[in-house]
């Protein structure tokens, strides 16, 4: 599989993906990656940092003719989103990304494939190691924990860099030019309750959601997904308002940059009300996929028998929590009342775990405005703290404020129209990029964000289209041609 994506063009951009795909670089676990790509520049003789956080800088001087241009900074991230279906046997730490080719597109069995932001990367590989691609003084930026904290682009100092202008590899539609985005908190409530005995004469049964669609909890949180950890809630909330519930457990959701897709809560009621649980979870289960046939057309639930549990959730306990759970946003909080069509603020209620006698409940609140991210994080909080559970902020990160009239943009903008015989779509995003904080130690220097069509990142469903992969470097490749002389 992997020999079949090495013989797409470019070969040396789809090689360098290859080699990468097979180093494991979980967030928060990137020494081998951070390893893969010191050993690579090191490799080429160019200039090789590993700064004290574990970020990468690479340099390389300017080819012949182009030594008076303004040095350029090409940046990624090197972590990826791991997530894969739940019949899926592989393990990201010991094994390589199994790829496949379909049509136009390269996707990973049943798995996240890492275009985010491996192709970005991988651009940047061949830019390094290329003996005949004209280029301005170049950098190579390689940061570490992009999707749960932003760790790298946070603990970069000033002085590493020297170029006047980042290259951001890291959007996901061709057609795009990005120049601003929103900035983000994690939002964790934590705390402890009562187990009590389950009577004898109840039955114990799992309750399962799956197969819903997930994706990007910012770039496609305005699709409308189903969110795994609602749908659940929603779902016992129901049984509860007719029958007396016992509830252990629920497990449902993972990473907070990802939107749900799977939940599993274990409940009993008595034995002699199974036929009507049943009848309720039918109902149920018909009214959810009816809703989200659409945007989650392989939306499963199912209910199975399992063996007797002993211990469960005190019920007064219990009926509390789920109503936090309810109350808790999820979604779209407000569009910008000034630019089209941009979600800008949201929360994603990504985890919700509560198992012997602890729970926790895991967020990410994203805005353009930092205001109402924290006026938002603070209405999370204050639901939790209604059931006295402990909430805690952290990997708060600014926004990027866009400047569309910086001299790379009409660059940028100009040399779209006249490639592709159209005009780009020069916006701000709801994902959370680098580049608002990484310009916090280097106001001056001009940034932009851009990047082939990749579909569903952050979930198994995750793919990069190849003519798209083609449009880009040629842009790429181009606007490394045009950038200006010193002033």
């Amino acid at each position: 599989m992997s020999n079949e994506v090495r013989n797409q063009e470019p070969k040396s951009l789809w090689n360098n993906f290859a080699n990468l795909n097979a180093v494991p670089r979980a967030s928060k676990k990137e020494e081998e990656v951070i390893a893969f790509i010191k050993a690579f520049g090191e490799s080429l003789a160019l200039h090789t940092v590993v700064d004290h956080i574990g970020n990468v800088i690479i340099k390389k001087p300017a080819t012949k003719g182009m030594e008076n241009r303004k040095t350029v900074v090409l940046q990624s991230h090197l972590d990826m989103v791991h997530q894969k279906n739940n019949d899926t046997d592989f393990d990201f730490a010991t094994q390589g990304i199994k790829m496949i080719v379909q049509d136009d597109w390269i996707k990973a069995d049943g798995t996240t494939l890492g275009a985010d932001n491996g192709i970005g990367v991988a651009s940047i590989m061949a830019l390094l190691e290329s003996k005949d691609i004209p280029h301005p003084p170049m950098e190579a930026l390689f940061t570490i924990d992009e999707e749960t904290g932003m760790t790298g682009a946070l603990e970069l100092k000033g002085g590493y860099l020297d170029a006047d202008i980042m290259l951001n590899l890291d959007t996901e539609d061709d057609d795009e030019l990005t120049i601003g985005c929103a900035g983000g908190i994690d939002i964790t409530a934590t705390g402890t309750y009562k187990e009590v005995d389950t009577t004898t004469d109840h039955s114990s049964f799992s309750l399962t959601i799956k197969g819903l669609s997930g994706g990007h909890s910012g770039m496609e949180i305005h699709k409308g997904l189903g969110n795994s950890n609602k749908l659940m809630n929603r779902i016992l909330t129901e049984i509860g308002n007719e029958l007396s519930i016992s509830i252990h457990s629920i497990d449902g959701g993972g990473l907070r940059n990802a939107i749900p897709r799977e939940s599993v809560a274990t409940i009993s009621v008595k034995t002699n009300l199974i036929s009507k649980l049943e009848e309720i979870v039918s109902q149920s289960g018909i009214a959810l996929v009816d809703e989200h046939t659409t945007t989650d057309p392989n939306l499963e639930v199912v209910l199975h028998p399992v063996e007797f549990v002993e211990k469960c959730i005190e019920p007064t306990f219990s009926h509390r929590f789920l109503k936090a759970v309810y109350a808790c946003p999820s979604g779209i909080y407000r569009m910008s009342p000034d630019i089209a069509d941009l979600v800008q603020t949201s929360n994603n209620l990504a985890r919700v775990l509560i198992k012997d006698g602890k729970y926790q409940v895991l967020c990410l609140t994203r805005s353009s405005v930092d205001s109402e991210k924290m006026d938002l994080a603070q209405a999370i909080k204050s639901t939790f703290e209604l059931i006295d559970a402990s909430v805690a902020y952290s990997g708060d990160y600014p926004g990027w404020t866009p400047r569309p009239n910086d001299g790379i943009v009409t660059i940028m903008k100009d040399l779209y129209k006249e490639l592709f015989d159209e005009e780009a779509h020069v916006y701000a995003c709801h994902a959370g990029l680098e580049c608002g904080i990484l310009g916090t130690n280097y106001p001056e220097m001009e940034m932009i964000s851009f990047g082939p069509n990749i579909r569903g990142a952050h979930s198994p469903d995750e793919r990069v289209q190849i003519s798209s992969v083609q449009k880009y470097w040629g842009f790429l490749l181009e606007t490394l041609k045009r950038i200006p002389v010193k002033g």
